[in-house]
């Protein structure tokens, strides 16, 4: 486990930044419980900096996680967010749109937020800009882009896609298999 360098750190961030904005200061500047971000193998994780440097005295092959997976970097050195950010993101999120009961199930399946779906939604959300999808019960779902402003979804059909979904808790149980490995 190592630091990330610093093409790493702004790849990262960058697209931390299109859900959270300026707040992803807030997860480096926390004087109270420092946090840092570890690479292990492709994997970005963020964790306790106290519980980082116990992490030294583990051999590399045997450090399997540690800390919250944000997400992974792919082999033409892209950056994606994987379903375990979520805490993190929900919790600083900028943009941020709630769906109906009858909307959960297929945004859960791998679908798109439809605008018959939306309960309610952030005001001022710009086109083609990072969103967090929440229940009504403000439990957080998962998170895509939005594929209309705010302005322009209102005038949408029901049938029309609002959000394009990136990932969902849903995949903690479809791909299970190759989300930790």
């Amino acid at each position: 486990m190592r630091p990330l360098t610093e093409e790493e750190t702004k790849v990262v961030f960058e697209k931390m930044a299109s859900y959270i904005g300026r707040n992803i200061a807030f997860l480096v500047d926390n004087k109270d419980d420092p946090h840092v971000f570890r690479l292990q193998k492709d994997r970005v994780y963020y964790v306790a900096d106290r519980i980082a440097k116990f992490a030294t005295s583990i051999a590399r092959p045997n450090l399997m996680s540690l800390g919250i997976c944000l997400g992974k970097f792919t082999k033409s050195g892209k950056f994606k967010l994987h379903v375990t950010a979520i805490p993190i993101l929900s919790q600083y999120a900028k943009y941020k749109i709630w769906i109906k009961q009858n909307g959960e199930m297929p945004f859960l399946y791998g679908n798109h937020v439809l605008k018959a779906h939306i309960g309610r939604m952030s005001d001022d959300i710009p086109e083609h800009a990072g969103i967090i999808v929440y229940s009504m019960s403000d439990a957080p779902l998962g998170f895509g882009v939005s594929a209309k402003s705010t302005v322009e979804s209102r005038n949408l059909q029901p049938t029309a896609i609002v959000a394009f979904r990136q990932s969902d808790i849903g995949e903690y149980l479809r791909e299970e298999d190759t989300l930790f490995t």
